[in-house]
């Protein structure tokens, strides 16, 4: 789907996609990068801090919203 599409869709605020990353703190900040190289994500800012995840011992978390 490109953006121009993207751009057309009418989204409310409560209704934004999620994308969770789960796993050890470096493999979170590497997702990170890699969807911000890929575009996926268009700056970093748009990721919750990694918190510890709490249903997964030893494991972080972050969120992407869309």
């Amino acid at each position: 789907m490109t953006t121009e599409l993207n751009e057309e869709l009418n989204l409310f605020d409560d209704e934004k996609s999620q994308i969770w990353i789960i796993g050890t703190r470096d493999q979170v900040l590497h997702q990170i990068n890699e969807f911000y190289v890929k575009r996926i994500a268009t700056d970093r800012v748009r990721f919750t801090p990694i918190i510890p995840a709490p249903f997964a011992k030893g494991k972080f978390m972050t969120v992407l919203e869309r």
